[in-house]
């Protein structure tokens, strides 16, 4: 092994071997204490001391950000089970792994690919207070759009205060950005953290063969194939590459990935793939509106640019509902959250968390949150997770001592000024209170689409009709559409308008299902193209 992975990445990364778990241990943590950043961890199942699953389990502690992967045998099927749930490996391999051109090498290059090393403290520094919206809006979009930057609480950090009196700010004056090159931007929105980050916010061009709308799994998929496929692509997204996918910490039903991958990790391949072909990505950047410039689409973009789409494609998904109950509202960001990153789980690591929600998004965040927080409560108003979640996730909330499940329990309303305190729960018709730190929101789905109303045909929930659901009785043609042919695939009453994802009436509500679709549009789209 050592061998091999010297002949492939010698000249790129340090390789260090060791022959026991303790000696792989006691090497970790001098590492660590060195503050060396470790890239890859390939350890094997059977070895003196300890085993693999075990190693990886505490090195996971000394080295979170390393990719870690498990050589096992045929018989260590169980191990490698153990190692996905216990020391979160990203693969496992089988032995022999010869030829390693074929069985070592593509495995190791694409997770090294995926790695980066931790950045330096000092680069994009945020100033604010933990229990400020603002400050939330600015941590979430860095994080989304997975730019590093080191986080400074005023608080409970002398060098937020003392960087502070160094730009002659006060604290009514947060958030603040202090960007690599000393420039303080005070109280910015989310278009200047975008533009001076690097982020690009407006088109190169005033057409384009495909837009698309939104930039989750269906998007950047759309993104991939149009752009490889020779059609001049502009994707346009509000906030973040990655939708609701993106905020996943952990997709383990994904075909391909075993072991399962991050939405973050999903998002960055994805993005990373789209540009290389060539595709434009626009963040962040609001759509407000189109017109019909037949046989065009006109897009219309909050900053008043338009821009012009031979086919247009809308993929903006879904958000989670609102919870409309007493205090929730104010609370937002402060202790009340749609969707769960890495800086909410360090923020409450140690607290009382409660998560909202019956579905695999609220599965999966439960068990993200479980990681850092003392308790986790799932509240459920159903008698039964089986019939709304994965039975792989009902099985791991089931095995955590740390997550515990309450049925037909509703939030009645939030507690607290200015931060969460609590939650007034009610379960039939009985209400009580009980402290809280964070409650984690994940009920309902409502699709942004009011930007296409009097344009494109919507269901009475909202969500984009498209194909055969557009007929209103057996071959009746629609009054809407002004073709003698009837719409395509995935194509709204407007023709070259599609759709994809979960933004679609009838959709399969998967990422699979939404990357299938974004692929399917780009193909229909190649036929509408054709017959102008």
């Amino acid at each position: 092994m050592e061998r091999d992975l010297r002949a492939r990445y010698a000249e790129r990364y340090q390789v260090y071997t060791a022959s026991s778990g303790e000696q792989g241990l006691d090497l970790l943590r001098r590492l660590r204490l060195r503050e060396d950043p470790v890239a890859l961890l390939l350890v094997d199942q059977r070895m003196p001391g300890m085993s693999g699953v075990e190693l990886l389990a505490a090195a996971r502690k000394l080295h979170p950000d390393a990719r870690r992967v498990l050589l096992t045998a045929y018989a260590d099927t169980d191990a490698a089970i153990r190692a996905i749930n216990d020391a979160d490996v990203q693969h496992y391999l089988l032995k022999p792994w010869d030829p390693p051109e074929d069985r070592l090498y593509p495995v190791l290059d694409d997770l090294l690919q995926t790695w980066r090393p931790p950045p330096p403290v000092a680069n994009l520094r945020v100033i604010g207070d933990r229990w400020s919206q603002a400050s939330h809006a600015v941590r979430e979009f860095l994080a989304r759009n997975l730019v590093p930057y080191h986080w400074l609480d005023v608080e409970t950090d002398a060098q937020a205060r003392e960087l502070l009196d160094v730009a002659q700010l006060d604290a009514g004056a947060l958030p603040v950005l202090v960007l690599d090159d000393g420039e303080v931007l005070v109280q910015p929105d989310l278009q200047q953290v975008g533009a001076r980050i690097g982020l690009r916010a407006r088109a190169e061009r005033p057409g384009y063969d495909l837009v698309v709308v939104g930039a989750g799994p269906a998007g950047l998929a759309a993104a991939v194939y149009g752009a490889s496929e020779g059609l001049s692509t502009l994707v346009v997204e509000c906030s973040a590459p990655g939708g609701q996918a993106g905020t996943s910490s952990r997709i383990e039903n994904y075909l391909g990935f075993p072991v399962g991958l991050s939405g973050a990790d999903l998002t960055m391949r994805a993005r990373e793939q789209a540009i290389r072909f060539g595709a434009e990505l626009l963040v962040p950047a609001e759509v407000v509106g189109v017109r019909r410039a037949d046989p065009y689409t006109v897009v219309a973009l909050q900053d008043g640019s338009e821009v012009s789409a031979s086919t247009l494609l809308v993929a903006t998904g879904v958000n989670y509902r609102t919870l409309d109950v007493p205090g929730a509202a104010g609370l937002t960001g402060v202790g009340v959250y749609y969707g769960a990153g890495r800086a909410e789980g360090v923020d409450h690591q140690g607290d009382r968390v409660f998560v909202v929600g019956g579905g695999n998004s609220a599965g999966q965040a439960a068990l993200f949150l479980s990681q850092f927080a003392a308790s986790v409560t799932v509240l459920i108003r159903g008698a039964d997770l089986e019939s709304t979640m994965s039975r792989y996730l009902v099985d791991r909330l089931a095995a955590s001592e740390k997550i515990t499940v309450e049925y037909r329990t509703e939030v009645a309303g939030a507690l607290g000024t200015r931060r969460l305190e609590g939650l007034r729960l009610r379960s039939g018709t009985e209400e009580r209170e009980t402290p809280a730190d964070a409650l984690f929101v994940f009920i309902g789905q409502a699709p942004r689409t009011s930007w296409l109303d009097g344009v494109v045909r919507r269901d009475e929930r909202g969500f984009l009709l498209t194909g055969t659901d557009l007929w209103t009785g057996a071959g009746t043609k629609p009054p809407d559409w002004p073709l003698e042919v009837p719409p395509l695939p995935l194509e709204t009453s407007v023709p070259g308008v599609f759709a994809a994802g979960d933004v679609r009436h009838g959709s399969g509500t998967r990422i699979a299902s939404a990357v299938g679709e974004g692929a399917m549009a780009v193909r229909f789209a190649h036929q509408r193209l054709s017959t102008r």
